[in-house]
C-alpha cells in the first residue's frame, strides 16, 4: 500500500448489528451455538488493554501473557477472531503526550498494550464467556499478580478512516497485517453531546486532512463500554464511558521515525476546535511472539 496523494481517505462507519438470537441459557452443544447469531467478519468491538508490569517482573509478566494468557484469557475464547500485541520501549515512553495525562500516571506507565478485534453483535455472548474464563483462571493460579492495568476498557467500533481509499488492508485484516507501529490516542469530550460532534469532526475533517502522504494507513476509532459488575476486582471500572474517543493509527514505518513530524500538532488541533482534549498519545512497536524482545528496553 502506497502513501500516494492521489489516493483519498476512505471513511467507512461501523455496520449496524443483525439482533442476536436469544439462546437457551442452559447446557447447549456446539453445533446449538454456531447455528445462530451474527458471524460476519466486522470488528464490531475491541478490548484495548495497557499494562504496567511491576519492576522486577518484566520477564515474567512478557512469558505469563504471551505463553499463556493471550491464548487461554483470549484467543481461545468465542468471537475474538484477531489480537496483536504491542510494546513502548523507555525511548517510545518518553514520546508521549500530554506531559499531564489523565490515562496514564505516570505518563510511562503501560508499557504493554493488546488489542483483540470482537465480532460485531457479539459483545454479550464474548463478556458472558470471558468473565466465566477468568474467574476459572483465577482460581486455577493462572493470574499475573504483579501488574497493573492502565488502561483497559472493551470498546464498540464506530468507524475507520482510510489512507488510500478502497486499497489495501481493511480495519478486519489491521491485527493480522504487518504493520511496523501503532499510535494509541485518547480523546475526552467535555461531554456526550461534544462527543458526537467530536467524532464527526475527526471523521469528516482532521483525519481525513492528516492521512494523505503519512505512514498511518487507516485510523479505528472506538468508544469505551462499561465492564461488568463481577469483573476480575484487578481491573477499574472503565472511565469516560459517555465522553471518551479512542483511536488507533496503524503504521507502516517504525513510529520514532519522523515522530515530531508526523503528529506535532495533534492535541493543538483538538483543543482548537473546542470539542475536547487529548489525554493520551502514545507510540508502540509490534512484539515478536516468542521471544523477549524490547523486554530489557522498558526501564
Amino acid at each position: 500500500m502506497t502513501a500516494d496523494s492521489e489516493h483519498t481517505p476512505e471513511v467507512t462507519n461501523a455496520p449496524a448489528a443483525a439482533p442476536a438470537t436469544a439462546l437457551d441459557t442452559g447446557p447447549a452443544t456446539y453445533a446449538d451455538l454456531a447455528a445462530v447469531g451474527p458471524y460476519g467478519v466486522h470488528p464490531g468491538h475491541a478490548l484495548i488493554t495497557m499494562v504496567e508490569p511491576h519492576p522486577g517482573h518484566e520477564y515474567a509478566y512478557n512469558r505469563w501473557y504471551e505463553d499463556d494468557h493471550y491464548i487461554a484469557g483470549a484467543m481461545a475464547m468465542p468471537w475474538i477472531f484477531s489480537g496483536r500485541r504491542w510494546v513502548a520501549t523507555r525511548e517510545l515512553q518518553l514520546l508521549r503526550r500530554p506531559e499531564r495525562s489523565a490515562v496514564a500516571r505516570p505518563l510511562t506507565a503501560g508499557c504493554y498494550l493488546s488489542t483483540y478485534w470482537i465480532t460485531e453483535g457479539r459483545y454479550d455472548e464474548h463478556m458472558k464467556w470471558t468473565v466465566g474464563i477468568n474467574k476459572r483462571l483465577n482460581r486455577d493460579g493462572r493470574v499475573y499478580r504483579d501488574r497493573t492495568h492502565v488502561f483497559t476498557a472493551f470498546q464498540d467500533h464506530l468507524a475507520t478512516v482510510y489512507r488510500d481509499g478502497a486499497a489495501g488492508p481493511r480495519d478486519f485484516h489491521a491485527l493480522d497485517h504487518p504493520y511496523a507501529g501503532l499510535v494509541l490516542e485518547v480523546i475526552d469530550a467535555d461531554g456526550p453531546e461534544q462527543r458526537d460532534q467530536l467524532l464527526e469532526w475527526l471523521c469528516a475533517r482532521q483525519l481525513p486532512g492528516r492521512l494523505p502522504g503519512s505512514p498511518a494507513a487507516m485510523v479505528t476509532v472506538f468508544r469505551p463500554t462499561p465492564l461488568p459488575g463481577d469483573r476480575m476486582s484487578y481491573v477499574r471500572q472503565v472511565e469516560g464511558v459517555d465522553t471518551r474517543l479512542t483511536l488507533l493509527w496503524f503504521l507502516q514505518e517504525d513510529p520514532r521515525d519522523r515522530w515530531t513530524e508526523r503528529f506535532a500538532g495533534l492535541e493543538e488541533e483538538v483543543a482548537e476546535s473546542g470539542l475536547g482534549r487529548v489525554e493520551l498519545l502514545a507510540p508502540f512497536l509490534p512484539t515478536v511472539p516468542g521471544t523477549d524482545r524490547y523486554v530489557s528496553e522498558l526501564r
